[in-house]
């Protein structure tokens, strides 16, 4: 069993110009839906990992941080590689630069990461098929009915009360 101070996952960019790596478990990991995060990334979904800013260290380069319209309207940031444009992580306005959601298909295993929970389904491709163990909701959701109590606690930690 890994603890949480064992853990440790590298990612970067296609040409390998940016790596990173997460020093701990991300908080959650949500599987996106919208059609926003449809069009943004070219595929189906956005698989996204939850991390405070503070536990992901830059092990070579530096992000090009180019901001974005978002369905909110508040706009996201997304932190790219700056030769070859590769995104491996957004902000959203509403936590600000203090958390990440770490693109999970730019992590060298990403298999260790796979979505807690499917949001925005009721926009899903229809022929993506979802595994009947892994919650879904039609579109966004309340992070105490799916979150773990540690993770909760983190993302208070980070960012204060709701």
């Amino acid at each position: 069993m890994t603890t949480e101070h064992e853990f440790f996952l590298e990612g970067g960019c296609t040409c390998g110009g940016l790596r990173y790596g997460l020093m701990s478990k991300p908080m959650f990991v949500h599987c996106c839906h919208c059609r926003w995060c449809q069009r943004e990334t070219g595929a189906a979904f956005a698989l996204n990992a939850l991390i405070e800013a503070s536990r992901v260290v830059l092990i070579r380069g530096v992000p090009n941080v180019v901001k974005i319209p978002s369905d909110s309207g508040l706009g996201q940031k997304i932190a790219r590689c700056p030769d070859c444009a590769i995104a491996v992580w957004s902000n959203y306005a509403g936590a600000g630069d203090a958390l990440h959601f770490i693109r999970v298909g730019t992590l060298d295993d990403p298999d260790r990461l796979p979505p807690d929970l499917h949001i925005y389904v009721s926009s899903k491709q229809p022929w993506v098929v979802l595994q009947p163990n892994t919650p879904a909701v039609p579109e966004y959701y309340d992070r105490n009915d799916y979150w773990p109590a540690e993770s909760l606690a983190r993302r208070r930690a980070l960012l204060g009360p709701e």
